[in-house]
């Protein structure tokens, strides 16, 4: 199998991609999470991994947003990594003053406290990945730059992590999927599910008030717990929203069909988007994360 991944090397992506496929199959690193969900359209590869949501910043909204408008994949699994975040140099600036500090937007507001009171006035430059924040700074050993980073990509680029743990919350945990053009046979994960999720998008009728309470009680009402729900612009215009929702089963042959029929008789418009095993990295156990 070809697996696609939010790269370069050192990515938390990673990190997820190797708890679930063992090195048998043929892992490909892309700059961007368009890029990998284009691979997988085209494709050249068979699944991608990318991220979704984090537990500090929220939904992952480049993904949502392309899985919605552009490149409509299904979900086939999801997994919940530990974000350990560390401030790397290059050995050779160990000792000199940082004048420049670079990582992926996400990295950046997980360790804001540490930002404001360590390196306060220093320039913050946003890279496409924690990963390529770490190999610019390999890349370049004579600029005095810093990279916000997890410890693998201090391994994989050779960097010192100058300090450790500088993220904010302890409990700081990002989900990624796994995408693939319809139903895929992937090969076996290397770690056991501990639960299984269906998500759903679907649009409100504009016809009626308290449409969103009405969605909502055709769940309520068959006893179906919502891990999540949000909303999301359509990008046709002011007050034009769909809804991401998370169900916490298997789709079934009676109650998540009698959902999708009951909202579509109330004149939503509803789509399947996955129903997949969940799991957790390995260094992560159940009662930890489930805190997620």
């Amino acid at each position: 199998m070809k697996i696609g991944y939010l790269g370069p090397r050192g990515t938390f992506t990673e990190m997820a991609v190797q708890t679930l496929f063992d090195d048998k199959n043929v892992l490909k690193p892309y700059r961007t999470i368009p890029d990998c969900m284009d691979s997988v359209a085209n494709g050249d590869m068979d699944a991608a991994v990318v991220p979704v949501e984090n537990a500090i910043e929220g939904s992952v909204n480049v993904t949502l947003d392309y899985l919605i408008h552009k490149q409509r994949l299904e979900i086939v699994a999801d997994i919940v990594v530990p974000i350990s975040q560390h401030f790397l140099v290059h050995p050779n600036q160990r000792d000199n003053e940082i004048k420049k500090i670079l990582s992926h937007p996400h990295a950046v507001a997980q360790c804001h406290e540490f930002l404001r009171s360590s390196y306060p006035g220093v320039e913050i430059e946003y890279m496409t990945s924690t990963a390529a924040a770490a190999q610019w700074v390999a890349d370049h050993p004579n600029e005095p730059v810093a990279a916000i980073a997890n410890e693998q990509a201090a391994t994989s680029y050779q960097l010192d992590m100058l300090e450790k743990d500088i993220h904010d919350y302890d409990e700081n945990r990002t989900r990624f999927a796994v995408l693939a053009k319809g139903k895929l046979s992937l090969p076996p994960y290397q770690v056991e599910p501990y639960t299984k999720k269906t998500t759903m998008m679907v649009t409100l009728s504009s016809d009626f008030s308290g449409a969103l309470h009405q969605v909502l009680s055709a769940f309520a009402w068959r006893k179906l717990n919502l891990t999540k729900i949000e909303s999301r612009p359509m990008k046709t215009g002011l007050g034009n929203y769909f809804f991401i929702i998370d169900v916490d089963c298997e789709a079934d042959d009676v109650l998540i069909p009698g959902v999708m029929q009951e909202l579509e008789a109330l004149g939503c418009g509803v789509e399947l988007l996955g129903s997949y095993p969940c799991f957790f990295h390995t260094s992560l156990k159940l009662t930890e994360a489930s805190s997620v």
